[in-house]
């Protein structure tokens, strides 16, 4: 992080002395410190974000259509489309509502300041720049401000920087460092919590000028936009729209110029507007999007927002937080290394004596875990971490009555203080830069035996026995290698972000398979010439601002871009990403909420099979969207070319009420189920919102012409010099349905029980409604001839193949 200079007039006061009355007064002209603003959730504003919803308008106005054509149970099943919709536009603004209470969780509720003369608690949003709070161990900084008074400071600032290990903090001294140039470990942060020692903070940062208050503000920003997939719908429905429209109303213009009256004229018109109108797109779009929901959340990724289904299949670019995404985000001790005389469990049991259980620093709470129980001993003195001794001591007596002192701390610290060659420390110290270099944390650890009469007020500085080092981790999650391995292999960037130190951040990239070069960033530096490098896949010392501009750089240049996190410094980049995936277990409520994915496990790994599950599912809906297109030619084809050659209309609506029952259940549950057909596929870079490739809208235009024609050419065939126009109807029925049938087999395979229910059904139903001869009679059909049946079996065959090559091609082409 870095911070600001100070101006002179937020520090009306200095050192230990706090404010007075009319001070405070003064420095309220800063303004409250109100960090996460207060969200409305009134009725009227969860309706007008609900209102401005495209696709809800695109519902509503095609329902009404249905409903003024009489086709009621059309008109039902959009407004019942429309429900989950409405429900979802409210659960988000809930969620943005949710996302500011998250926020505030991390904040200090109230402060202890100090006030003429005396300790005072007051509500934190009360502070005023110049404030002296006081701040005790495990809780989180009211405002951002200058330590002026404390010793022994650490602070975990994990969620905000990215940090793993405890931060140390040092009291600022204007007489050598003047408060406009502070560092800093001078700092102490809102959003952050103290771990040791206590503090007296002086405010100097409030509400939406904290750090913690640019991130909150950086994360309310933006707004929802439509999805390429969204985007190409509409466009797509607009343009069958606007045809359908034209198209009815030159039939209609046509029938009466031929003299069919105005009765036939409508009807014609009608039955035309029922087969053109595309209602299935945007509801079997909604539907997808549902079940992908459910097929997510049985894999441990837990979609907030339905859109994310699609997104997720489109990613071409991961940016993933290091702490508690790729590793575990926990100090776990991996090395134990004696000195010469000692064993692995004296160097453990010599640094826990000099641990305190109930610090608060996760390095005491690993070394308390490994060590367990410690023998039986008395405590005499202790003193505590401070940076300017960078070490840490115990006396103890132990059962046998002798007195003795622990130490541990910083490697070159212990060492100094122990008997030793010089050639030995360096060795030892080499020893140390080995581990560093790996990402661990080393600390050291040495004894001394207390003579009786000793004083134990007193630590001890000189004569130490080096026992040993510890070397500590963030281990890598399972599964992380191998996910991040099929990303690659698949085409997909991966990036690394990462507050932490360069050399750790570089050892877990080489740990987990990025061999990418890593940069580390510095404080002012523009994140987004990382982006222009691919061969960069580690980015260090980044604050939330620079991961955020990485990531909008990215998005310039065409990725998908997903970013992973768990903290509240990961905030603005998951809510600008093309998908947030936030973690579940250790991910901070703020993350969690904002993102629109959550997941449960806290595993990369889960990752990769959302990936692959959305881009099955891209591709599943692709395979539907083509059924839809494959048969709705024929049948808006068919129902306009047979009336305007001026002979009898070739279906009636009661013939595309049939049509429609076997269309709607087949989009939606035929493809939304299909398993993959191989690994990970290559991602197709690029922004766009193709839906088809321009060699599919080919195939699919000349499959659909050729079905098209047959449909045409069998009505006309069966229609005969006789002009028989229920057995030419019923012709042109059973060839539709049956190439219906076949598309149906042949870009699904068959694959699903779905599919096979599906497509016996359809064949089946045309079956008994065209040769029972009473229902035949009932919707003006005539039982067809064998003859007839089969010129019907030779174009499902074809059909058959046509589409199973068809299908080929969609899958093989990247999302």
């Amino acid at each position: 992080m870095s911070q600001r200079p100070v101006p002179a007039d937020r520090l009306p006061a200095w050192g230990t002395t706090g404010l007075q009355a009319g001070q405070v007064e003064k420095q309220r002209g800063f303004g409250f410190n109100d960090i996460v603003p207060v969200e409305a959730t009134s009725w009227r504003v969860v309706a007008r974000d609900t209102a401005r919803d495209p696709m809800l308008w695109f519902l509503v106005l095609t329902a009404g259509l249905f409903g003024l054509l009489g086709q009621v149970g059309e008109a039902l099943t959009l407004l019942v489309a429309i429900a989950p919709l409405v429900g979802m536009d409210a659960y988000l603004h809930r969620r943005t509502a949710a996302s500011s209470a998250g926020l505030a969780s991390r904040l200090a509720s109230s402060a202890r300041v100090l006030r003429d003369g005396r300790w005072q608690d007051i509500p934190s949003r009360e502070l005023v720049a110049g404030d002296l709070a006081e701040v005790r161990p495990g809780e989180y900084f009211p405002a951002d401000g200058l330590l002026v008074s404390g010793e022994g400071l650490q602070a975990d600032e994990s969620s905000l920087t990215g940090e793993s290990f405890p931060v140390a903090k040092r009291c600022i001294e204007p007489q050598r460092v003047p408060p406009s140039h502070a560092a800093e470990e001078h700092w102490g942060v809102a959003g952050t919590r103290l771990l040791t020692g206590k503090a007296w903070l002086r405010i100097v940062w409030i509400g939406s000028e904290t750090r913690y208050g640019e991130i909150v503000h950086s994360a309310t920003q933006g707004s929802h936009a439509a999805t390429p997939l969204q985007q190409a719908i509409r466009e797509l429905v607009t343009v069958l729209l606007v045809v359908a429209i034209g198209m009815c109303i030159v039939l209609a213009a046509i029938r009466l110029w031929h003299g069919h009256g105005w009765i036939d004229a409508l009807l014609g018109a009608v039955t035309l507007a029922v087969a053109a109108l595309p209602e299935e797109f945007p509801v079997v779009y909604t539907f997808f999007l549902g079940a992908g929901v459910f097929r997510l959340a049985r894999r441990k990724a837990l979609v907030r927002r339905a859109v994310a289904v699609e997104n997720i299949g489109r990613v071409t670019c991961i940016v993933s937080d290091k702490t508690g995404t790729i590793t575990a985000g926990v100090l776990v001790l991996a090395h134990r290394v004696p000195a010469q005389g000692e064993d692995e469990a004296s160097v453990l049991q010599a640094a826990t004596f000099a641990a305190r259980p109930d610090s608060g620093d996760p390095l005491d709470d690993a070394l308390h875990g490994a060590a367990g129980p410690l023998p039986e001993a008395t405590k005499l003195s202790d003193f505590p971490f401070t940076e300017a001794r960078r070490r840490e001591t115990a006396t103890w007596r132990l059962a046998d009555g002798a007195a003795s002192a622990f130490t541990k701390g910083a490697p070159e610290t212990v060492l100094a203080a122990c008997d030793m060659a010089q050639s030995d420390r360096a060795d030892w110290l080499a020893r140390v830069q080995e581990y560093g270099r790996s990402g661990h944390k080393v600390i050291a650890c040495a004894r001394r035996g207390l003579l009786s009469g000793s004083s134990i007020d007193e630590e001890p500085a000189q004569g130490l026995r080096f026992v040993g080092l510890l070397a500590f981790e963030d281990p890598v999650r399972d599964g992380v290698r191998e996910a991040i391995a099929e990303c690659m292999a698949a085409g997909m960037r991966v990036v690394m972000v990462t507050g932490d130190h360069p050399a750790t951040a570089a050892a877990i990239a080489r740990d987990i398979g990025l061999d990418g070069r890593a940069v580390a960033l510095a404080p002012d530096e523009d994140a987004g010439t990382v982006a222009a490098d691919r061969g960069i896949h580690v980015v260090a010392r980044a604050t939330p601002a620079q991961k955020l501009m990485l990531v909008q750089a990215l998005q310039a240049q065409g990725e998908l871009v997903a970013v992973t996190g768990d903290g509240v410094n990961d905030v603005p980049a998951l809510r600008l990403a093309d998908i947030g995936v936030a973690m579940g277990e250790r991910g901070t409520r703020s993350a969690r909420e904002v993102a629109p994915m959550v997941l449960l496990d806290d595993n990369f790994r889960t990752i990769v099979d959302a990936v692959a599950e959305g881009r099955q599912l891209f591709q599943n809906l692709r395979l539907a969207f083509a059924y839809l297109l494959l048969v709705h030619i024929p049948l808006v084809i068919g129902a306009a070319a047979i009336p305007l050659m001026d002979l009898p209309l070739l279906f009636l609506p009661i013939h595309i009420v049939w049509l429609e029952l076997v269309i709607h259940p087949t989009a939606m549950l035929a493809f939304q189920d299909l398993p993959a057909a191989g690994p990970l596929a290559a991602v197709r870079r690029g922004r766009g919102a193709r839906f088809f490739s321009t060699g599919a809208w080919w195939g699919i235009g000349i499959a659909g012409g050729l079905v098209s024609a047959a449909v045409v050419w069998s009505y006309l065939h069966a229609l005969g010099a006789d002009q028989d126009v229920e057995h030419a109807r019923a012709m042109a029925l059973a060839m539709l349905l049956v190439t219906s049938a076949g598309i149906t087999a042949g870009l699904t395979k068959l694959r699903q029980p779905a599919a096979r229910w599906l497509v016996g059904g359809t064949l089946a139903s045309l079956v008994l409604i065209v040769q029972a001869p009473v229902i035949s009679r009932l919707l003006n059909l005539r039982p067809l001839h064998g003859s007839d049946w089969a010129l019907v079996g030779l174009a499902f065959a074809v059909v058959v193949v046509a589409t199973v090559a068809l299908a080929s091609r969609l899958r093989r082409e990247p999302e």
